[in-house]
C-alpha cells in the first residue's frame, strides 16, 4: 500500500487554517459528537488513574513503586497488541469498535468494587487500556471522515486539546468531581420518593462510600459510548469493511512494517517521537525531585488562589497541570501557524523547543520560572503531536492510517514507559554521582551550583535535542522556504 495520490505533495505545503474553521466544527454534528465523546472518555480513562492512585498507596503500605505500577500498567498493553490493534481498527468500522471499547471499559470499571487484590487491579487497568488502543487511533481515523480536507488541521488541535484537558481534569480533579457526584447522590437519595428510599438502603454504602467514584467512572463510558452511537453515518464511516479473516492479521502487519520502511519521512516522524518522549518524560519522573529540593519563593499568587497552593505541596500535580495547561493552548495556536509554516518545519521546531525548554527548566530556581517553562514545553508537545498526526492524515492512505496512527500511539506509550524504567534510574545514578563528585570538590564544583536533579534534567534533555537533530536530517522541512516566499 502507497501514500495517497497527490497527498505526499500536499504535507510539503503549508495547510491552510481557513477562517471560521472552529465555527464549522462545532456546528458539524459528527465531529461535535465525537469531540463530546472524546472528553467524557478521556476524563474517564484518567479518573480512574486519580481515584486508583491513594486506594493504591493504602493497600500497599504507602509503596511508591507499588503507585508506579498504575502507570505501567496502563502503558504496558502499548508494547504487546499494538499490531494486532492497529490491524483490526483498519478492519472494523471505526464507530462500532469505539462503542465496543467504551462499553468493556464501563464492565471492567466496575470490577474495581469487588477487590482489594493489587494484581487484579493492575489486571482491570490492563484490559482497561487495552480497550483504550482501539478508541484512540480509531477516533483519530474518523476525523478525516468527518470534517471538510481544510479543517484537518484544526480538527487535530481541538482533538488534541481535549484530550490533555480530560487527562488534566481527570488527574487533578478527581477529588472535586467525586464530591460533586457523592451531592448529586444525597441529593436524589434525599427526595423522599418511596421506591428511591427503598433502593437507596441497597447502594447507598457503595454509592457513597471510598469506591463511589467507581460508578460516576463507569458512567463517563456509557456517556461517550451514546455520543458515539448518535454519530451520523456518512458513506466512508458506515461502509463495511472487508471481510475479516485472522489469516490476514501477519499479512496486514508486514504490510504496515513495509510501509513505514519505504516512508523515510514518516519513519524518522515516528523515530523522533520516541526520542523525544524517551528524554522528555524525565521532565515529570527527575522533576518530581527536582521541584521540591530546588525551587524557591512558593508559587505566585498562592494565597489568593488556594488551589495554587496545592500545587506546590504536591510535586506530581504542580508538574501536570502546568505541562497539561501548556498542551492546551499550544494545540489551539499551531492549527493557526499551519497557514504559514509546513507540518514538517512545525513538528521540527516543537521537538527542539521541546529540549530548549527542559534544558532551562532544569536552570529554574522559582516556581514562577519553572511553571513559565512548563507551560512553553507543554506548548511544544502539542506541536509535536498537532504536526504529527495532521502529516499522518495528509501522507498515509484511508485503508492503512489506522494501523500508522495505532503505531505513533505505541511509539508514544512504549517510550514513555522507557522513560519511566530507564530515564528514571539512570537519573537517580547521575544525581547520586553529581552528589558524591560536589562533596568530593565543594571549592571547584560547587561554584557552578548544579544539583544532581538539575545535571539529570539536563542530560535527559540532550536526548530530546539529539532527537531534534536527527529531525532536522530526515524531514523535508526545507520546502518551507519556497511555501512561505510564495504566500
Amino acid at each position: 500500500m502507497n501514500v495517497s495520490p497527490g497527498l505526499e505533495a500536499r504535507a510539503e505545503e503549508p495547510a491552510s487554517t481557513p477562517r471560521g474553521a472552529y465555527r464549522r466544527l462545532t456546528a458539524n454534528t459528527g465531529f461535535r459528537h465525537l469531540w463530546i465523546s472524546q472528553l467524557v472518555s478521556g476524563i474517564g480513562d484518567w479518573l480512574v488513574i486519580g481515584l486508583l492512585m491513594p486506594l493504591v498507596t493504602s493497600l500497599s503500605g504507602g509503596s511508591s513503586f507499588a503507585v508506579a505500577g498504575i502507570l505501567i500498567a496502563k502503558l504496558l498493553p502499548a508494547l504487546v497488541l499494538s499490531s494486532l490493534t492497529g490491524v483490526l481498527v483498519d478492519r472494523f468500522d471505526r464507530r462500532r469498535l469505539m462503542i465496543a471499547s467504551d462499553l468493556a471499559r464501563a464492565a471492567l470499571t466496575l470490577g474495581l468494587l469487588f477487590t482489594n487484590s493489587l494484581a487484579l487491579i493492575y489486571l482491570i487497568v490492563l484490559l482497561m487500556e487495552v480497550g483504550s488502543l482501539f478508541f484512540y487511533p480509531a477516533k483519530n481515523a474518523l476525523i478525516p471522515h468527518l470534517v471538510a480536507e481544510e479543517d484537518v488541521a484544526v480538527a487535530n488541535g481541538l482533538s488534541y486539546t481535549t484530550q490533555q484537558a480530560a487527562m488534566l481534569i481527570g488527574l487533578t480533579a478527581s477529588g472535586a468531581l467525586l464530591a460533586l457526584f457523592e451531592r448529586l447522590i444525597r441529593m436524589v437519595l434525599e427526595s423522599g420518593v418511596p421506591f428511591i428510599d427503598l433502593l437507596g438502603g441497597l447502594v447507598a454504602p457503595a454509592l457513597l462510600g471510598p469506591r463511589a467514584g467507581v460508578f460516576l467512572n463507569s458512567l463517563t463510558f456509557l456517556v461517550s459510548a451514546a455520543f458515539i452511537a448518535s454519530i451520523p453515518l456518512v458513506s466512508d464511516t458506515a461502509r463495511e469493511m472487508v471481510r475479516f479473516d485472522p489469516r490476514l492479521i501477519g499479512a496486514d502487519v508486514v504490510d504496515a512494517f513495509r510501509f513505514l520502511r519505504d516512508h523515510r519521512e514518516l519513519r524518522g516522524l515516528l523515530v523522533t517521537v520516541g526520542l523525544a518522549i524517551f528524554g522528555g518524560g524525565a521532565i515529570v519522573t527527575i522533576g518530581l525531585v527536582f521541584v521540591p529540593q530546588q525551587l524557591v519563593g512558593g508559587v505566585p499568587f498562592a494565597d489568593e488562589v488556594p488551589w495554587l497552593e496545592q500545587l506546590a505541596a504536591a510535586p506530581t500535580s504542580f508538574m501536570l497541570v502546568f505541562l497539561a495547561a501548556g498542551m492546551v493552548g499550544g494545540a489551539l495556536v499551531v492549527p493557526r501557524l499551519t497557514q504559514r509554516l509546513t507540518l514538517q518545519l512545525l513538528f521540527l521546531g516543537g521537538v527542539g523547543g521541546f529540549g530548549l525548554a527542559m534544558f532551562t527548566f532544569a536552570l529554574a530556581r522559582s516556581y514562577a520560572v519553572a511553571g513559565l517553562l512548563t507551560l512553553v514545553a507543554g506548548a511544544c508537545i502539542a506541536a509535536i503531536t498537532v504536526a504529527g498526526n495532521t502529516y499522518v492524515v495528509a501522507t498515509v492512505a484511508d485503508e492503512i492510517r489506522g494501523r500508522v496512527f495505532t503505531a505513533l500511539e505505541s511509539v508514544i506509550k512504549v517510550s514513555l514507559l522507557g522513560s519511566m524504567l530507564v530515564m528514571a534510574p539512570l537519573g537517580d545514578l547521575i544525581a547520586r554521582g553529581v552528589e558524591r563528585l560536589l562533596r568530593a570538590y565543594p571549592d571547584t564544583l560547587g561554584t557552578f551550583g548544579l544539583s544532581g536533579p538539575q545535571v539529570a534534567l539536563q542530560a535527559a534533555s540532550f536526548v530530546v535535542l539529539a532527537a531534534a537533530v536527527y529531525a532536522f536530517r530526515t524531514l523535508e522541512w526545507r520546502s518551507c522556504k519556497e511555501a512561505c516566499s510564495d504566500g
